[in-house]
């Protein structure tokens, strides 16, 4: 049985509510390695320790579009995928191997865009110690 989620109602979101946050598992070095292979990012700083030491870096750490897909997972918990209309990120630090990461997101704005009842949100992830790891913004369409 497939469950259909409402659209958020544009006249009952405020600027300042929150979209239901979630936080990840610890990141695992299995996680990398399957991440490597689903999104053919075989960059060897992310699974091969040795690789990583060579670089400077103390151990491998998580592929910065790892933390924007949960971000984008954020999104389509609230809304479907087609009421999208931009996602951005900035990628503000390393997200390390062992870290959970707590993914929010805020309403910012509301307004009208050709014809469109839209929302602007800032979402972020951040880890259990508080630091940003990635914070963008994203424009959905509501009913």
């Amino acid at each position: 049985m497939t469950t259909i989620k409402p659209t958020p109602v544009f006249d009952e979101v405020q600027v300042g509510d929150s979209l239901p946050s979630f936080e990840t598992p610890p990141i695992s070095r299995l996680a990398l390695a399957l991440y490597c292979g689903a999104s053919g990012d075989h960059n060897p700083i992310h699974v091969d320790s040795d690789f990583a030491k060579s670089a400077g870096l103390p151990d491998v750490f998580a592929h910065g579009m790892l933390s924007m897909a949960w971000l984008g997972r954020l999104l389509t918990h609230w809304v479907a995928q087609p009421a999208i209309r931009t996602f951005s990120v900035r990628f503000l630090s390393i997200t390390h191997v062992g870290e959970s990461i707590t993914c929010t997101g805020k309403v910012v704005e509301k307004f009208e865009q050709g014809g469109e009842r839209c929302v602007r949100l800032e979402v972020s992830t951040t880890s259990q110690g508080g630091q940003v790891k990635l914070a963008g913004e994203a424009v959905v369409v509501l009913v």
